[in-house]
Formats: structure tokens, sequence, C-alpha cells
């Protein structure tokens, strides 16, 4: 697919067309938290079970990313992504008529490959169309992807509440596929398709530099799946309504959305990015400090602390992948390897939170762990220190 300046008007209607197919590929997790308390009131779920509602998605997003490129250079981007949004639809209108935990789940699951699918070709086909404005665009297609998730957590309730129906707050999400989907199909005929090639990117799985940056992505991750998953749970049994626990993180994530916007265009002005990065790292290890010690006061300090550090992380991860390869090809292959474990990694943590709600009662023994973690990928970022990508993946 051919470079496009940025400012003419097919690539603004296919930037535009990425914003709206990013808007869709979390709604199917991030409207879960806030009506599990009436989820689980009709379907019997504890609470490591209804973590699998956040983990086997993100597992299946990990797997489905190995395949993803394949796929995409076998059908052609387009046609890629006409066939991911379809199934994010179907397995979100299906949840109309579930029954059991497992229905549920399954659902959970489809959608994650038809995230998946979506998130393999993105920042290869990025990096061919935007060449020159790879950070802005990026952050404007992770933040949309963050924005998805901060309407689904707003309004889930609400339509539950207006609807008396979980599952009706669970499935109205279909929507936003198919307008998605159609103006995906407008855009096409303003924009020639790059034709299917099967083009080989190699391996990166025996490059260590490759497995730092998945191991430093997929922890970050984590932190991200775990807040959308137990958030609002967490707020719930403080006393707080579905409706304001699911505002919260509806809060969180528009910070989010915020930070995804900004950071990217402040990081672009070096191509050094450990200092962005540090502080990011920081406001998310302040946030779960404060939701430990203090989650009844200044209650929105918490949230918008975790969103501005989360929203900020994700953009900046893959664009850091994206910094190690200037080949589009190449870059969108380790980009699909670095997502592929990472979001393997990553769908552990409700799993793992979960489990030790279920042990010990509460959740602010994830909280702590998830703020060493974080401890941790400030000594993975010293690392990225660009003068030496080359030496490390070529």
């Amino acid at each position: 697919m051919e470079n496009v300046r940025a400012t003419s008007r097919p690539a603004l209607w296919l930037m535009f067309s990425i914003i709206l197919v990013a808007l869709n590929l979390r709604p199917s997790m991030a409207a879960v938290g806030p009506l599990l308390s009436a989820i689980r009131g009709d379907i019997p779920l504890s609470f490591s079970l209804a973590s699998l509602l956040t983990m086997l998605p993100v597992m299946a997003m990990g797997l489905a990313m190995f395949f993803g490129l394949s796929v995409s250079q076998r059908l052609g981007e387009q046609r890629t992504v006409v066939l991911s949004l379809l199934i994010i639809s179907l397995a979100t209108v299906s949840r109309l008529f579930l029954d059991s935990a497992a229905e549920l789940i399954l659902s959970a699951v489809l959608a994650g490959i038809g995230i998946a699918l979506i998130q393999a070709l993105m920042p290869a086909l990025i990096k061919s169309r935007f060449s020159e404005n790879v950070s802005l665009c990026m952050g404007l297609y992770v933040t949309s992807i963050m924005g998805g998730a901060a309407i689904a957590a707003s309004f889930a309730p609400l339509v539950m509440t207006r609807t008396g129906s979980w599952r009706v707050g669970l499935a109205i999400w279909a929507v936003l596929a198919l307008v998605a989907l159609l103006f995906w199909c407008m855009q096409r005929e303003r924009m020639p398709a790059q034709p299917a090639q099967a083009q080989r990117n190699g391996s990166f799985f025996g490059n260590s530099r490759a497995w730092l940056l998945a191991i430093f992505f997929g922890l970050g991750t984590a932190s991200y799946t775990c807040v959308l998953a137990w958030l609002a749970p967490y707020y719930v049994e403080k006393g707080w309504s579905e409706q304001n626990a699911g505002l919260l993180l509806g809060f969180l994530t528009a910070m989010e959305v915020l930070s995804g916007l900004l950071t990217p265009a402040i990081a672009n002005r070096s191509r050094d990015r450990r200092v962005v990065l540090v502080v990011l790292l920081v406001l998310i290890m302040a946030g779960f400090c404060g939701l430990i010690l203090s989650p009844q006061h200044l209650t929105l300090l918490w949230p918008c602390l975790l969103g501005l550090g989360i929203g900020g992380l994700f953009p900046m991860s893959l664009i850091v992948c994206l910094d190690h390869l200037d080949n589009p090809q190449r870059a969108g292959g380790l980009t699909a390897f670095v997502q592929g474990i990472g979001y393997l990694i990553a769908g552990l943590s409700p799993l793992i939170a979960g489990l030790i709600r279920d042990q010990l009662g509460s959740f602010e023994w994830a909280w702590w762990s998830l703020t060493g973690v974080m401890a941790l990928m400030i000594l993975m970022v010293l690392r990225f220190d660009p003068r030496h990508y080359a030496k490390h993946i070529c």
C-alpha cells in the first residue's frame, strides 16, 4: 500500500475509518466489569471464573496475533478488517441469547479473535500509509481503542437500567461494529487496496530484544486488563452503585484517551522515549497506591493518574517497537510478535487478581503486585536507548 499524504482527502477518510474500527476493539471486554454484579446475579460466577471474561479474549488476542498477519497477507488488509468486524459484531450480538457462563465466555473468545486480526495488521498499515506521521496516527489509533472502552464502560450500565437487561447492555455494541463496517467499505472506494501478498517477515522468537519488548508490552498491558476487569467491581464492593462504578471506569478510560493523544505528540520531539516512559510508569504506581491507601478519598485522582499513565504507556510501547525497524512489513511483524506474546502475559493478570480476591477477600494485594511490576518496568526502560536499536534488531 503506497504512502499517502496525511492531509489528503483519501488519507483523512482512511484515518477516520481506522478510528471507527479501533472504537470496536474493547467494548466487548469493557462493558463486562460494570455489569458484573448483575451478570453474577443471573449466571453463577465466582470472581475467578468471571476473570475469564477478560482473560480468555486477551489470551485469544495473543494467540491470534501469530496468524493475523498471515491472514491479512492472504486476504488483503481491506477484506481482513471486514472479516474481523463481522466476527466482533456476531460475537457481541450473540450475547442477547446467552444463558450460561460457558456461552458468555465463548462469545468473549470469539470477539478476541476478531480484535486480534485487526490489531495485528494496523501498525504495519499505519507505518506504510502515514510514514511521516507514525507517532500521531498511532496515538489516534490507540486512543480510539481506549475511547471505545470508555464509551462502553460509561453507557453499558445506563443501557441496562433503561432496558432492564444486562444482555442488552453487552450486545448493543454490535451497532458500533456495523457503523465501522459501513465506513470502512466506503473508504475502500476512495483508496485502492494493496494487493494481497505473501511477504516473509522472518521470525522474532530467537531475538532477545523482541522478547524484551514483548515482556514490556505484556506487563504494561497487564495493568490495563486488570483495571478494566476489576476497578468497577472493586468500587461496587466499597458500596458504590454499578452505574457510578461504571462511570468511574469511564472517567479512567477518558483520561487514557487524553493521555493517548498527548503523550505520543510530546514524545515525538525526540526518538529517545525513556523519560516519557518513566513518567508514565510513575503515574501508574501512584494511582495504584492511591487505590490501596485511600480509595474513598480523592476518588477521581487515582483513576486520573492510572488513566494518564496507562493511556500513554499503551501507544508508547508500540511506538518504541516501530522505532526499531524502518521497513513497514518487518516493523508490522515485530509489533505482531510483541502483541502476541504481550497479550498472553497480560491475559493472566485478571485471573491472578480474581484468585487473589477469592483467597484473600480483597483486591488490594492485586494492586500492590501491579505496583511492583511497574517498578520492574522502570528498570527495563533503561535499555531502550535508540542509539543501539540497529544492533538489536535488523
